[in-house]
């Protein structure tokens, strides 16, 4: 099966702290991958190394099969990849509509969702066009965090934590977006604390701990092992 990731051997630092420890996965084109593991892990950190968001890095990350390794952010982007980080970056002053009117397309060949997409797959976006980022609720910023990745064109998706802290409902409707960007044939990697949330949608799992990756399995292995995920992750 086409990879549309695959990270070897990598080691990443912030300043002299060295964070990841020859970590290896890889990511099949449309699957849905999930990072479990404790807060301080690593996690976060591969997706941010992914990014080219860290320090030093070291070993291999190939995106569509092109090396970025040494590649800055921005062209990591144009290969098709987007970011959804813990923090959001929605611009408090501009409506919800303006902040999804600002991402430049990062693919030649997918011109990403129109407007009118993004709004059926997010009616609450489509309700609160005109408010300020900073009237929105944590859901919907949330909400509007994904949607202007979607607006770019990438087709490779790393979202950190984002059903972290939300209602019920929204977290609901983020599995349901997830659902339909698969169907879509999307790649989408998260990093997920809500197992609940993460369990009906992956189609894998990583387990990291340390820097490392230390268990991997399928979704129809999860039944199996999870007295293993209680014994790594207190699920």
């Amino acid at each position: 099966m086409e990879k549309a990731l695959e990270v070897a051997n990598l080691h990443a630092w912030y300043g002299e702290s060295h964070i990841l420890h020859d970590l290896s996965f890889s990511v099949a084109k449309g699957e849905v991958v999930t990072l479990l593991g404790r807060n301080g892990a690593g996690r976060t950190t591969t997706l941010r190394a992914i990014m080219g968001l860290t320090g030093a890095r070291r070993g291999s990350i190939k995106i569509n099969g092109v090396e970025a390794i040494q590649m800055p952010t921005y062209r990591i982007a144009h290969l098709g990849v987007g970011y959804c980080p813990e923090e959001r970056g929605i611009f408090a002053s501009l409506s919800a509509e303006e902040n999804l009117m600002l991402p430049p397309s990062v693919s030649k060949t997918d011109r990403g969702m129109s407007i009118e997409e993004i709004y059926d797959m997010f009616p609450n976006l489509a309700e609160r066009r005109n408010s300020q980022g900073t009237r929105l609720s944590g859901g919907e910023q949330q909400m509007l965090a994904v949607a202007r990745i979607l607006r770019t064109g990438a087709r490779l998706l790393l979202l950190d934590e984002i059903s972290e802290g939300l209602a019920p409902v929204i977290v609901q409707a983020l599995a349901r977006m997830i659902t339909t960007l698969k169907a879509k044939g999307y790649t989408i990697v998260m990093v997920e604390q809500n197992f609940r949330f993460a369990a009906p949608l992956a189609d894998r799992f990583y387990v990291v701990e340390h820097g490392q990756i230390v268990e991997t399995f399928a979704a129809s292995e999860l039944n199996a092992k999870m007295p293993v995920l209680n014994e790594l992750l207190g699920v």
